[in-house]
């Protein structure tokens, strides 16, 4: 049986077993899909544990927060996208080592503009936060083809330090990059795409609402009760509130082919995962 993973910490609240226990149900693929929680500072360690699982033949795993940024560091080959972001979220064991991607932008691109129907192309976009998560997904916003699009962070210098590692691919599809802090953001945006911790601490949506278009889609990267806060504010101003339920869907797809060569039908394994947790 070829073995696959969820990493992180905490990880009990992964959704990904489920997700991928469909794909390979639907696809025809035989493989077996756990969660494992890895100790702060062991995450290599855990890595070469399940690579040396007797049950079956350890074929790749997702990460996830924490170590994303491990995962880049361990990993002997980069996809391009995984490159510009410095953070992976998808190993595959292969024969000549670790190969590692980052399937997230790819996912958020693929939600927003196949499940929620909004294109990217010529929109204005506000991405906040400056993190893993954000430098994971603004590669694949940017080749989506959006004339501008601002980098906010309370700390400006690490907003700088991404747009500055993308500006190459900006400048490639002509669109305007920009840095910002989060109290001075200018302008008014078609789309916003929350990348900050915020939603899963529990905190304030950290910019001001004017910054939002008259139904503009605002898009949180957390689901479930961590984006509840944020879904309201962006309803009670105006904006089309969306969690990041369908990125986790497209992302996970994106994986999924990574390791099987099998594009998995994605729309119907959302709509069912949303069902279920909605309680429908």
């Amino acid at each position: 049986m070829d073995l696959y993973c969820v990493m992180g910490n905490p990880v009990e609240h992964s959704r990904s077993p489920w997700i991928h226990a469909r794909f390979a149900e639907l696809t025809g693929q035989a493989l077996d899909y756990s969660r494992r929680l890895v100790p702060l500072g062991g995450f290599e360690a855990a890595v070469a544990a399940f690579r040396a699982e007797t049950t079956g033949t350890a074929r790749g795993c997702n990460v996830t927060v924490p170590f994303k940024f491990e995962a880049a560091a361990l990993a002997q080959h980069l996809s391009p996208r995984a490159m510009l972001a410095r953070a992976v979220n998808t190993l595959r064991f292969d024969d000549d080592g670790i190969h590692g991607d980052n399937t997230d932008g790819a996912g958020l691109v693929a939600d927003i503009t196949l499940h929620a129907g909004v294109a990217l192309a010529g929109s204005e976009l506000l991405l906040l936060g400056a993190g893993g998560a954000a430098a994971g997904v603004l590669g694949p916003l940017l080749e989506a083809g959006p004339r501008r699009v601002v980098v906010a962070n309370r700390t400006l210098s690490k907003a700088i330090a991404v747009v500055q590692r993308h500006a190459a691919l900006a400048l490639q599809h002509g669109i305007t990059l920009e840095a910002h802090a989060l109290p001075s953001v200018p302008g008014e945006f078609d789309v916003l795409v929350n990348g900050t911790a915020s939603s899963l601490a529990g905190g304030e949506v950290p910019v001001a609402a004017r910054v939002l278009r008259h139904g503009a889609l605002a898009v949180d990267m957390m689901y479930g009760p961590a984006a509840a806060g944020f879904m309201d504010w962006a309803r009670a101003h105006g904006a089309v509130p969306r969690d990041g339920l369908g990125m986790l869907v497209e992302q996970a797809a994106e994986s999924f082919a990574l390791w099987r060569g099998v594009r998995p039908p994605s729309s119907q394994v959302l709509a069912e995962l949303r069902a279920l947790v909605e309680g429908k």
